[in-house]
């Protein structure tokens, strides 16, 4: 593939990730034989000696780096715990895709949801300051593309087309008791680790935004209550730690029903792959018949 090439209309795998980040490396001076991939999902994460390098999914996703890696400026200079972005210009678009540079944690453990909690507690007491201009939360502005892009048949996307209507429709209508301000926007133990020292880290800034915090909180409590990823102590252990149980919020469960279409259909986006394949046909069917959500799983 000639170093000019635009990938972006090719999928992200590792033969396509993999150019790019040849590319990267020739640009940066770093190594591309210590390369190795780490996860391939909205983005190609590789570890590259002392640096992780994320190459996104489509290009469309710049203006989400962008405000990432300002977050994560940002969160440094408050002395917040978060993943730190390389002293570079970026994100880069290299080979027509969009790519960021993070110095690498030495991960010892995943963060619990006690950790979990406390980090976003102390994320949520932060103002961002006006230069950052976080954008509204809109859980569904990726949604469209998703689907647009999913392979599936007609029925199946009239359904999801359908759901996700319904979900727009519900999310306008939810009266939020929680005080608006900066959120995560994807924040779950997946998205918090704990480094070398000892220390919680919340990663994945991408989708930070401002808008109600029981967005942050949500994917936890619906983890353990629908799903069984978390134990209820472990639930508890959240909810103790954050000072909120939004379990006992009336609109709970209508957005934990707006969380699992989402869900859904972020998988949608990538049922080219087996495995999720199998896993969207369980989820739909749950959807479609009210069947219990304890067989969903998570790679």
């Amino acid at each position: 593939m000639p170093p000019d090439h635009d990938s972006s209309n090719q999928p992200l795998s590792p033969d396509t990730a993999g150019t790019v980040l040849r590319e990267v490396c020739r640009r940066t001076g770093m190594s591309a034989p210590d390369a190795r991939l780490m996860r391939i999902g909205d983005n190609a994460v590789y570890r590259v000696g002392p640096v992780v390098v994320r190459i996104a999914r489509s290009a469309a996703l710049l203006p989400a780096a962008r405000r990432e890696v300002a977050v994560a400026r940002w969160l440094r200079t408050r002395d917040f715990p978060a993943a730190v972005p390389l002293d570079l210009d970026q994100p880069m678009m290299v080979l027509g895709r969009v790519v960021t540079c993070w110095e690498a944690v030495e991960v010892t453990a995943p963060a619990t949801t006690g950790q979990l909690a406390t980090l976003l507690r102390r994320f949520h007491e932060l103002t961002a300051p006006p230069e950052l201009d976080l954008p509204a939360l809109n859980p569904f502005a990726r949604v469209d593309h998703w689907l647009a892009s999913a392979p599936l048949d007609e029925q199946d996307l009239d359904y999801l087309r359908g759901r996700v209507h319904q979900a727009r429709t519900d999310w306008a209508d939810l009266d939020f008791v929680l005080p608006t301000g900066v959120v995560h926007g994807d924040a779950n133990t997946g998205n918090a680790v704990v480094d070398g020292a000892g220390r919680p880290l919340l990663l994945d800034l991408e989708y930070a935004a401002t808008g109600p915090r029981e967005w942050d909180l949500l994917q936890t409590a619906l983890f353990a209550d629908r799903f069984g990823w978390h134990t209820e102590a472990e639930y508890r252990a959240f909810s103790d730690a954050y000072g909120y149980d939004i379990r006992r919020w009336p609109g709970y469960q209508r957005l934990a029903d707006i969380r699992e279409v989402l869900m859904t259909c972020w998988l949608s986006a990538r049922a080219d792959d087996e495995w999720a394949a199998g896993e969207l046909r369980k989820r739909l069917r749950a959807l479609r018949t009210g069947a219990d959500r304890h067989d969903w799983s998570r790679r």
